[in-house]
Formats: structure tokens, C-alpha cells, sequence
């Protein structure tokens, strides 16, 4: 699908030169060598889209299904999340790749502390790179036994975001970007805490961030604006979730410590036994958060897809036209 360049002449660094930092001096497909800060300060708002991995051939399709639908709105990037504690490390670096193969978009890896020594994740950086991909989103994330549970690290792994910031950014020419927490991270003890630790990550070399999915507007300026007071000019992209079912976003916001508004479950629980309500109330609930968080600055919007294209594209229409 890939205009000119091979990317099997792309790949043909071995990875484990990849991993120590030597990456190919070949010229890129246009997709792949596009830089997310970059991109962000261009005009006007950047549109991103997060699927997950699904766990077999059959979610695998619908995943595909949904990013065809997606890509000819052209969105900003795209990314493939990690699975609880890691636990689908391997078909995200697969589906990761294979968009960089087969697609015209700009995919974001993701790369996570968790379950993983530094020789492992050195070499997962270097099957990105074989791929292509060169936007990395870097993340301590949640610990094996789910959010709550105590964190232990892997031995000889890493213990925090920052150092696998610092770790990519010395294995090549990769872009970094981190997660930021506007509704306090569940092992933080303030939101001054947690602007504090996304400082320390901007230190160590995170061009960029995106947040935990927002219920409130509010949430998100106070992180930013806590970030710009320590000195620091990091974009802060603000993650949205389209409702689509009540249960499952409370659960996801239960799992993640995102408290829901009142305003947004009184507005759910009213229509939460019609599924088709559910949907549209929910895209409302998205399009209106969308537009309260472009009003106040905000580089662009992620959205949460759930592999589902249909919400999203019906809050992208809502916001265009």
C-alpha cells in the first residue's frame, strides 16, 4: 500500500542494531517519518485515534474495519494500546507495524514498563523501528495485578516513565511522548505531584502528552496550566471516550480513577435502557466536551475508540461541520 520505498529495504538494519540505537539512513515514507510535535503545531486541530488489541482473529477484523473506515478522514496518528500489565505486547507491536506497512497513517507506538527487562524493551523498540515507526508513547503503566494493586518492578527493568523516556530517546531518532492524568493519577498525592512527575518526564526528553480520557473540561486546565507554571511548554492532548455503553464506561472510569461528572450520569442513568439513546446522548456528551476543550486551547483531541468507528466519526462530523 506504500508508495516507493520498500520497507523491507527499510528493515534491513538487523534489530538488534536497531536497538542499540542505529537506525536506518534510508528515506521514509511521508506517514512514518512525520513528527507528532511536529504535526501539532501545524494549523489547525489535531484528530487522533486509540484502538486496542484485540484478543482474537475475529476482533482483529473489526479493529481493521474500524481503521479503514477511520483513515480517510486523515487523522493526526493513530495508536495501539498494551493490554493489561503488558499482556498483548506482542500483538501491539504487530498491529503497529502492520499499520505502518498498510496504511497511509502516522501510527504512535506504544511501550510499557510493565513485565519487561531493559534487554526487552530495547528490542521492542527496535522491531518499531524495523517497521518504520518513529512516534513512541512511553509508559510506566498499570501494575500486573491491575490499577490499585502495589507496583513492584520487573527486575532489571525500569521503575518510572522518565526512564523509559530516556531509555527511547537513546536507542535513535524517536519521537516521545507520555501520559498525563488530569484527574490525579491513583497513586499520586496531589495534582501538584502529578504535574510535577509530567515535568520530570518533559525532562527527560517527552515532547508531547496525552491524557487519561476527560469528563471535565476543568480537570484538564488545571493540569496544563500547573505544567506551564513550572516552565514548561509540553503540548497536553486531552483523551475523549464517546459513550456508547453506560456499564462499560463506568467500569473503564472506576479502573483508571477518572471520576464521571454528575451532570454526565444524570444524563446517561436517564436513557440508560435504550441503547440507541445511550449513543447519542453519548456522542452529545463528546461533542460538547470537544468543543469546551479546543475553546481553551487545546493542541487536539484523542479519541478512545473502543475499536469502534462510528461514535467517533459522528463526534468528528459534529465538530467539522
Amino acid at each position: 500500500m506504500l508508495n516507493g520505498l520498500s520497507l523491507r529495504a527499510c528493515g534491513s538494519h538487523s534489530l538488534a542494531g536497531m536497538a542499540r540505537g542505529t537506525s536506518s539512513i534510508l528515506p521514509q515514507p511521508e506517514h512514518l517519518s512525520r513528527s507528532i510535535p511536529r504535526l501539532l503545531a501545524e494549523a489547525g486541530t489535531a484528530y487522533s485515534f486509540e484502538f486496542f488489541p484485540p484478543k482474537d482473529d475475529v476482533g482483529e477484523r473489526t479493529l481493521w474495519e474500524a481503521i479503514r473506515h477511520l483513515e480517510p478522514i486523515r487523522p493526526t496518528f493513530v495508536s495501539v494500546t498494551y493490554g493489561a500489565g503488558g499482556s498483548t505486547r506482542d500483538r501491539t507491536v504487530r498491529l503497529t507495524s502492520r499499520i505502518a506497512r498498510e496504511t497511509t497513517l502516522t501510527p504512535m507506538a506504544h511501550l510499557t514498563c510493565v513485565g519487561s527487562t531493559v534487554a526487552e524493551l530495547r528490542q521492542v523498540v527496535g522491531e518499531y523501528a524495523s517497521a518504520g515507526v518513529r512516534n513512541v508513547l512511553a509508559l510506566r503503566g498499570d501494575p500486573p495485578g491491575g490499577p490499585g494493586s502495589p507496583w513492584t518492578p520487573q527486575p532489571d527493568g525500569l521503575n518510572h516513565a522518565d526512564e523509559l523516556v530516556a531509555l527511547v530517546r537513546s536507542l535513535g531518532t524517536f519521537t516521545v511522548g507520555v501520559a498525563a492524568f488530569p484527574d490525579q493519577h491513583p497513586e499520586s498525592s496531589s495534582l501538584d505531584q502529578d504535574a510535577d512527575v509530567l515535568v520530570r518526564k518533559a525532562d527527560a526528553g517527552a515532547e508531547f502528552a496525552v491524557t487519561q480520557f476527560v469528563f471535565d473540561p476543568d480537570s484538564y486546565v488545571r493540569l496544563r496550566d500547573r505544567v506551564v507554571a513550572r516552565g514548561r511548554n509540553l503540548p497536553i492532548i486531552p483523551g475523549l471516550m464517546p459513550v456508547t455503553s453506560f456499564g462499560q464506561v463506568r467500569r473503564m472510569a472506576e479502573l483508571s480513577g477518572t471520576p464521571l461528572p454528575a451532570v454526565v450520569v444524570s444524563r446517561l442513568e436517564a436513557v440508560a435502557d435504550d441503547p440507541a439513546a445511550i449513543h447519542e446522548v453519548g456522542v452529545q456528551i463528546a461533542t460538547e466536551l470537544a468543543g469546551r476543550l479546543l475553546a481553551e486551547g487545546a493542541p487536539g483531541l484523542h479519541f478512545y475508540t473502543m475499536n469502534k468507528s462510528l461514535a467517533t466519526l459522528e463526534v468528528f462530523a459534529n465538530l467539522r461541520g
